[in-house]
């Protein structure tokens, strides 16, 4: 299974009538509701950092 993930609601107004853009190419999405096009891309991972105020060493 390789589906791609799909917006639950659009980042706008809200709504959850998107379909995919034909237009906008691969991650491009319309709303139906107020009439927007939007894309969606994947940047990539953040590093992961040790939490600054993170207890070290279990409770005190």
């Amino acid at each position: 299974m390789s589906e791609r993930a799909a917006p639950f609601y659009c980042p706008y107004c809200g709504d959850e009538d998107l379909r995919p853009s034909e237009e906008g190419g691969h991650g491009a999405w319309e709303c139906r509701a107020c009439a927007r096009a939007f894309k969606l891309s994947f940047l990539g991972l953040l590093a992961r950092r040790p939490a600054a105020d993170s207890p070290q060493g279990g409770a005190s």
